[in-house]
């Protein structure tokens, strides 16, 4: 932790604005290497729980969908109706849904769970949202590794469209963090936000077609769903990309983009509206 305070007083020196960006940034890098680092200090497995926890849910949801409920479906390229296929499009719809779901719901409360930085003036009261949502997407990558392996052995091919990954990263993150500032912000005065985000995110779940295809939802709500839902159509473009190598959702991933890039203009401003009052609250 002297590290960090170390960092946090050049941070908040007198240095030219390119200058405190960049020791912003190692601070933030900072923060979420010893956050990855504390989570599993001690455990044998260590950084793999991430993997074993994505795994298993993937195990559980393909046993409930694919065996049980007989829910079955077809990719070029993948075996005819199996388990194997709809595990690989079930991981893919998931890993971004994990990522995001983790990393909100802990910077919902990395304001009031770290006091004593709040109260240090030359902390820069920012990057505490930041923090968990990069730390459970460094998290997700592990998954999306070993999703990319699955279906290079499964398929027999890689496709062309896995360079575009980063691109659908920045709406990703955009909402997590714009979200994350906002209840970040709130549960400082609020302190019911944790568990009523715990409530709206299971509502979003099955209102995001990521354990059932979006094709048995009712024609008149689709285009809804993936317009004004941008985890839909993050969690789509992420199968798009890495397993059918192509984009189908083009006008929806922009339009999430701009949705994503508003709900972070918003978050933030809030964010920085209440922080003043942080130290006197907490």
């Amino acid at each position: 932790m002297k590290g960090v305070a170390q960092k946090a007083r050049r941070v908040g020196g007198r240095r030219p604005a390119t200058s405190q960006r960049w020791a912003k940034l190692n601070l933030l890098a900072t923060l979420v290497r010893r956050d990855l680092e504390a989570q599993y200090k001690g455990s044998i497995l260590g950084n793999l729980w991430p993997l074993l926890n994505q795994l298993s849910q993937l195990v559980i949801y393909t046993y409930v969908f694919s065996i049980v409920l007989k829910v079955k479906l077809s990719l070029a390229g993948f075996p005819e109706n199996s388990n194997i296929t709809f595990g690989v499009w079930l991981f893919a719809g998931l890993l971004p849904w994990s990522a995001f779901t983790s990393g909100l719901i802990k910077s919902g409360v990395s304001v009031v769970g770290q006091p004593n930085l709040v109260k240090k003036v030359v902390f820069p009261l920012g990057l505490l949202p930041l923090v968990p949502i990069f730390t459970a997407f460094l998290e997700s990558s592990l998954g999306l590794a070993a999703l990319i392996v699955i279906v290079a052995v499964s398929s027999q091919k890689l496709n062309a469209t896995l360079c575009l990954l980063p691109l659908v990263w920045i709406p990703q993150l955009l909402l997590t963090a714009g979200l994350g500032y906002l209840t970040a912000g709130l549960t400082v005065f609020l302190r019911d936000i944790p568990q009523t985000l715990g409530v709206i995110l299971n509502f979003w779940f099955y209102l995001t077609p990521i354990v059932y295809p979006a094709s048995v939802i009712p024609q008149e709500w689709r285009a809804w769903i993936f317009w004004l839902n941008p985890m839909a159509t993050i969690s789509e473009v992420y199968r798009e990309l890495i397993l059918l190598g192509e984009v189908k959702h083009w006008g929806e991933w922009g339009v999430a983009t701009l949705i994503s890039a508003a709900i972070f203009c918003g978050g933030l401003a809030v964010y920085r509206r209440l922080r003043p009052a942080f130290a006197d609250v907490l």
